[in-house]
């Protein structure tokens, strides 16, 4: 029987914290069993009960399970293999999916296979990533997949160049009707009686000095512009989103949807489908098109009118369409459009090299590997994309952000509604060079899981923040100090709130902690008005006492009748003899009465015990 795959947040020892980088993406929480051990690098460590937070997979000889829906090129198949059990199931029916998914841990699609909020549900919370084999993510639905914390990656870049290659094939077999007179010779050949050349009838049209409007300006459009440029064209495009200077590096003008439809003499879609494109080429549309426009699709069939594209074919509006997509996959037998003697159609062809297909099953294998063990996808459609080099820089502040926004959340009193938080960012380098997007997700996840039952990561942390009307406002500070690091320190201030340590409360009423990374290990800084120094690992006892001599020593000495380990020990005060915050590290947590008894020393005036 095979076992089945647990996936654990432990906290490394000092000697590995440098060298084991954190992962977020695709973290889940198990009860841990008894005699589990885990294995980092070439070493062996026993079962741990401090504070979770780096991913890693218990080694018990078990596998996370990968359902592959669709055909995937063997290269892929053999590189999941490698990592998981692979469970190749094709055409499944709707409710034959949702009754697999449960047992499942990845799943990969093409287009065929509908990813629905009902599969989500149905997978019981296991499901941890989604791959698609391709660039269009219609057929997932990308809102219940970030509401289950489920990641969603594709594989944009192996197939754009077939893709793109395939729209200039039918862009040029469109204008020289090569499909039609290719029928017209084949079915003389057969018919005796039809023996004829009909070349009249085949004339075509030329494309040099033509007009080609490219609507959607990402990777496969750009290579078809590029194509077109080459053949001679005039080449323009509408795209809301695509950078002017990427655009005039290959001689392409940028112009509006309005200049685009009315002045082209091709039109070549590349759009995605969502609600804005949704039929955007429809009747009112088509009215306004240059008479004889002709049409290219090797995008979504759902960006087209496809009743509109009829009318307009017949009215002589549009001229000719080639299409390799469609509405309905494959079209109904009785397709007024796929028949029609204008239209050159082909069955989604577009990714359908030998090249393409063995790309895209390796794109999206090592994507899925590479979430399930827990790295940030750098093709994930619903989380934050950060570069492998940033997230690199940013993974010892990562670990900071969600500690100090967990330290600040234990020290809310019960009661206390947590709605506004503040984080600044503190860094010697401009707005523009620091990417705070994981950091901030780390801050939410840090907020929201101590005081609830609810797993935060990266693909789900804003649509918690959100359900809980948590607003985050974050705040970049320029200072002077070194290029080299990131970030100089993170500041956390939770507003309207009250404290259960009186002391975190800073001058301007809110809950303040900060705190910066030395030595690659996060330090706490700051709490309210008081300077500390605190290693940011296990948990923590704070207490602010009067500054007199001997207490240090007494709340030693009553951790240590309770066989609790210190791991560290410091003390900030505001003048000698004054008041003081002295912050305790522990490797154990203390008993509620060993906490009793160093809350009445006379010396003590509040304290609190933290779980990091």
């Amino acid at each position: 029987m095979a076992a089945s795959c647990s996936t654990y947040l432990i906290t490394f020892p000092p000697s590995l914290r440098k060298s084991a980088l954190p992962s977020y993406s695709l973290s889940w929480q198990a009860s841990l069993p008894s005699t589990a051990s885990f294995a980092v690098g070439r070493r062996v460590f026993p079962r741990t009960t401090k504070s979770l937070v780096v991913v890693v997979t218990a080694m018990m000889g078990a596998k996370p399970t990968v359902l592959v829906t669709e055909k995937l090129g063997e290269a892929g198949l053999e590189l999941l293999k490698g990592f998981a059990n692979v469970d190749c199931s094709y055409n499944l029916s709707p409710e034959e999916l949702c009754t697999k998914i449960s047992l499942c841990d990845a799943l990969i699609v093409r287009s065929g296979t509908k990813v629905t909020r009902e599969v989500f549900e149905s997978s019981g919370g296991r499901l941890k990533v989604v791959g698609r084999a391709g660039v269009g993510i219609d057929n997932v639905d990308l809102s219940a997949a970030t509401e289950h914390g489920c990641l969603v990656v594709n594989a944009p870049t192996a197939n754009t160049i077939a893709a793109a290659e395939h729209g200039v094939a039918l862009l040029t077999a469109m204008a020289r009707n090569i499909a039609a007179a290719d029928a017209s010779v084949k079915a003389a050949l057969f018919w005796v009686l039809l023996r004829k050349w009909k070349r009249s009838k085949y004339v075509g049209v030329s494309l040099v000095g033509k007009t080609l409007a490219v609507m959607g300006f990402g990777k496969v459009g750009s290579e078809v512009a590029r194509r077109a440029r080459g053949l001679g064209m005039q080449v323009i495009a509408h795209d809301p989103y695509a950078p002017a200077d990427r655009a005039q590096a290959i001689g392409v003008e940028l112009v509006s949807f309005e200049e685009a439809i009315s002045t082209a003499d091709f039109i070549s879609l590349h759009m995605p489908l969502t609600p804005a494109t949704s039929k955007i080429l429809n009747d009112e549309v088509f009215s306004r098109m240059k008479k004889g426009v002709r049409i290219v699709n090797v995008a979504r069939g759902g960006v087209i009118d496809e009743e509109a594209l009829i009318r307009a074919l017949d009215s002589g509006i549009v001229a000719q369409a080639a299409l390799d997509v469609f509405i309905e996959e494959p079209p109904p037998k009785d397709s007024k459009l796929v028949q029609h003697e204008n239209v050159t159609a082909t069955p989604h062809l577009g990714a359908s090299t030998m090249e393409a297909q063995e790309g895209v099953a390796i794109e999206i294998a090592e994507a899925v590997v590479g979430a399930l063990k827990g790295e940030l996808a750098a093709t994930a459609v619903n989380a934050p994309m950060v570069p492998a080099e940033v997230l690199s820089e940013l993974a010892p502040f990562i670990v900071l952000a969600e500690k100090l926004s967990r330290l600040a959340v234990q020290l809310v009193a019960g009661g206390s509604g947590v709605k506004s938080v503040k984080v600044t960012y503190v860094s010697s380098r401009g707005p523009d060079d620091l990417d705070t997007r994981v950091l901030r997700a780390m801050i939410t996840k840090g907020l929201i899981e101590p005081i609830s039952s609810v797993f935060v990561n990266l693909v789900n942390a804003d649509f918690n923040a959100k359900q809980r009307g948590l607003r985050i406002t974050e705040e970049r500070v320029v200072m002077d100090g070194s290029m080299e690091n990131p970030l100089e320190f993170i500041q956390v201030q939770i507003a309207n709130v009250e404290s259960k340590f009186a002391s975190a409360i800073s001058e301007s009423g809110e809950i303040k902690v900060e705190g910066r990374v030395k030595d690659e290990i996060p330090h706490l800084t700051k709490i309210g008005s008081f300077g500390v120094d605190v290693s940011l690992e296990g948990s923590l006892i704070l207490l602010r006492q009067l500054d007199q001599p001997g207490i240090i020593g007494k709340v030693g000495s009553i951790l240590g009748e309770e066989n609790v380990n210190v791991s560290f020990m410091t003390v900030g005060r505001t003048a000698p003899r004054k008041q003081a915050v002295m912050t305790i590290g522990v490797d154990e947590e203390p008993s509620k009465e060993a906490l009793i008894r160093i809350g009445n020393l006379p010396a003590i005036e509040e304290f609190v015990f933290l779980k990091l």
